[in-house]
């Protein structure tokens, strides 16, 4: 398996990377030894978190590596009137009466309590390729359904503004 991500995506995994290992990782195995020299390892609270915070760490900069590993790098360019990737969209949600400004983005940047929406989630998937004016229909686990229109599309560009998510 694999993950649909941008060259930004992977861009800004490696600086990230780059920052844990250079700068995070040597500043993180100096705080593990300085707690360590407090004494006793098995009441040493202060040795506990700093090697929990190192494996933290450490575990973080495996994910990116293995995200970068494994990724499939994929095109943001769509049709100038569909929606595509990294486009501002403004539906109108049928069953709720209600307008929302979505944009759709990778999985790694979604953050759906900014209007950032996968453009793996059910709601991206209906969304990608579809015209102001169509209407769509979100299928969503379990039979559920409903329906949006789409009313205005902002052609976007992949910035490197929008954070990656964190786990």
């Amino acid at each position: 398996m694999y993950d649909e991500l941008t060259a930004v995506d992977i861009q800004k995994m490696q600086e990230e990377i780059n920052y844990r290992v250079r700068e995070l990782r040597p500043k993180l195995i100096k705080d593990v030894q300085i707690a360590r020299a407090f004494g006793d390892l098995s009441e040493n609270y202060e040795y506990k978190c700093a090697k929990q915070e190192k494996n933290r760490n450490d575990s973080r900069i495996r994910y990116l590596e293995r995200m970068i590993r494994t990724a499939k790098v994929i095109s943001t360019s769509s049709e100038e009137d569909a929606v595509g990737l990294f486009d501002q969209v403004v539906v109108f949600h049928e069953k709720l009466q209600k307008e929302m400004a979505l944009r759709i983005v990778t999985t790694l940047r979604a953050d759906a309590g900014k209007g950032l929406i996968s453009k793996e989630s059910p709601v991206g998937k209906a969304l990608l390729g579809r015209k102001v004016g169509e209407r769509v229909q979100v299928q969503l686990e379990g039979g559920l359904s409903y329906e949006m229109e789409v009313r205005s599309i902002e052609k976007g560009e992949d910035d490197a503004g929008l954070a990656i998510r964190r786990f």
